[in-house]
């Protein structure tokens, strides 16, 4: 979908009034490792792109292409990974989207996301054992209306907690950082309700919301952070969240309260995982440390000067 300026404008009413159309889906959850010769099967009998991703040795907890599909894929080695990384996609992507990106630009696809996260992380600390998830588990919103209430969140944070669970289970000793972009922000802080204490970091990228209207509602014991590009259309939603409608403020809301990234250098929505940004350097710092190098002061937004739009 092209977030076109009429698109944009029509997301923030909605968001605001919260009208909803949804369609029920069941919850599927991934599993663990043992699930990659599964799907890698399950990938190779579905044919061409799936069956080249097989070949090439990718590994997924989970592959389903029935309706607009799912996928887990993992980058690095989960059996062993003492810090994990889930990343959380937003509005309109589809299994069909997850290498190419939504509308055929690449920085918004999960893959290449998490491939640009796990390459930094590398890169910072060649010693660490990470592992990062590509997580397209829930059926995303299809469009502005869907995406204007919270019953897709809600099922995407139900299948999210349960993988968040299972990692737990088998890693007891790692830790794991969500980090959720646009409307997969709301899934995340959603998901961090009852989520495991295993997960000790959430990060918002141009997050439409929480579900909550304080970062400390999320879990005192668990690190909320928000970055928010000067030029992230999402700045003109209005922070409306009524019974079953709306997402409440934006997490990136210095009254929200949660730890401020920086994204100067960040152009628009999409551009935060992009390779060279502070904005990806400060999330792999997160998940190696705990901390973000380059905290920027709440509420602050400078000019963006380097992404690629």
């Amino acid at each position: 979908m092209r977030w076109t300026v009429p698109t944009r404008a029509a997301l923030a009413v909605l968001l605001g009034t919260g009208l909803v159309v949804s369609r029920p889906e069941p919850v599927t959850a991934a599993g663990f490792v043992e699930a990659y010769p599964v799907t890698a099967a399950a990938m190779r009998a579905a044919g061409p792109p799936y069956a080249d991703w097989a070949a090439e040795g990718r590994r997924f907890l989970l592959f389903d292409r029935r309706g607009d599909g799912r996928a887990v894929e993992v980058l690095g080695d989960l059996a062993t990974a003492d810090r994990i990384v889930v990343l959380v996609p937003g509005v309109g992507t589809t299994l069909r989207d997850f290498d190419r990106g939504l509308g055929g630009v690449a920085r918004r696809a999960p893959a290449v996301q998490a491939a640009a996260l796990h390459s930094t992380l590398r890169a910072t600390d060649p010693g660490a054992r990470v592992a990062v998830l590509a997580w397209l588990g829930y059926d995303t919103p299809d469009g502005v209306v869907t995406a204007a209430g919270p019953a897709p969140a809600r099922r995407g944070a139900a299948a999210l907690r349960a993988t968040l669970r299972e990692l737990a289970a088998h890693r007891p000793s790692a830790t794991v950082t969500v980090v959720g972009h646009s409307y997969g922000a709301l899934v995340a802080g959603l998901a961090a309700h009852h989520a495991p204490p295993q997960v000790t970091d959430v990060v918002t990228l141009g997050g439409i919301g929480t579900g909550a209207d304080r970062a400390a509602a999320l879990g005192p014991a668990r690190r909320i952070w928000a970055a928010e590009a000067p030029d992230d259309w999402i700045r003109r939603v209005p922070p409306v969240r009524l019974p079953g409608l709306g997402h409440g403020r934006r997490p990136a809301d210095p009254d929200f309260g949660a730890r401020a990234l920086p994204a100067a250098d960040v152009h628009g929505h999409d551009g935060y995982l992009v390779p060279g940004t502070s904005t990806l350097a400060a999330v792999a710092s997160i998940v190696l440390t705990g901390a973000a190098d380059a905290e920027a002061p709440a509420g602050v937004a400078a000019t963006a000067t380097g992404a690629a739009r």
